[in-house]
């Protein structure tokens, strides 16, 4: 069976190798994608949870020493805002932000060089199967040349196997866009909840003058909620 595969692809020609180079790579950067976006290198949840009581009891060194830790890409962010501590508001977020941009530009490395493989892949199958049929119909006008009649036959099995590459260069390509799709959505999502988390946790370190005015905007809103529900109860008892 390994046989008779083998033999079939080499029809292909020379253009088989970068082609099945790029179905190498590509299987080799999406593993190492997937190992490197686990949610415990992105977001781990004991980390947020310890981090969040720090920042509550106003524990900023203790807070910055477990982010230099931590190798998690939110870690980096909140040592980032918490190096700014006391100051305003604008400028923590500012400097979240900036980290945050960082991060994910890491949490991206490599998922180019798969979108570039799904692109190129397919290019690769269609450059075999134009050089294959430029040989193909070499041999015809060859053959036309020396008053030899064409064989059907022979033109039909040039033709499909000069079109093993693009056929080859699709079942790469396909995959492969699809792991780079997937992995874009995971970086999406971890960065989504990371510039929540950043947010939350720069109410923590905002200057005291602007905490009352933090601090009455959540009892409206905790009052709105409480009023919402004393509604519905009313509702339920009527």
């Amino acid at each position: 069976m390994i046989e008779q595969s083998y033999e079939f692809l080499s029809k292909g020609g020379w253009i088989m190798i970068p082609i099945a180079l790029c179905s190498v790579v590509a299987l080799a950067l999406f593993i190492e994608r997937l190992w490197s976006l686990q949610k415990n290198r992105a977001l781990p949840p004991r980390f947020l949870e310890v981090i969040d009581k720090l920042l509550r009891q106003e524990r900023y060194a203790e807070a910055e020493a477990l982010c230099h830790q931590s190798e998690s890409h939110i870690a980096r962010i909140l040592e980032e805002g918490i190096r700014y501590a006391g100051r305003d508001q604008a400028v923590i977020r500012e400097r979240m932000e900036a980290a945050g941009q960082r991060e994910v530009y890491f949490m991206e490395r490599f998922t180019g060089a798969l979108g570039a493989i799904a692109t190129v892949a397919p290019l690769l199958g269609l450059l075999g199967t134009v050089t294959g049929m430029i040989s193909v119909f070499q041999r015809v006008v060859a053959q036309a040349s020396q008053g030899q009649a064409v064989d059907p036959g022979g033109l039909a099995n040039g033709i499909w196997e000069a079109l093993i590459t693009t056929a080859a260069g699709l079942t790469v390509a396909i995959p492969a866009y699809l792991a780079y799709r997937f992995v874009l959505s995971i970086v999406d999502r971890y960065a989504v909840d990371m510039a929540d988390i950043a947010l939350k946790a720069s109410e923590y370190l905002v200057p005291e003058a602007q905490r009352p005015a933090m601090a009455f905007r959540d009892s409206v809103e905790n009052d709105g909620s409480k009023d919402v529900n004393t509604d519905s109860e009313k509702g339920d008892d009527a």
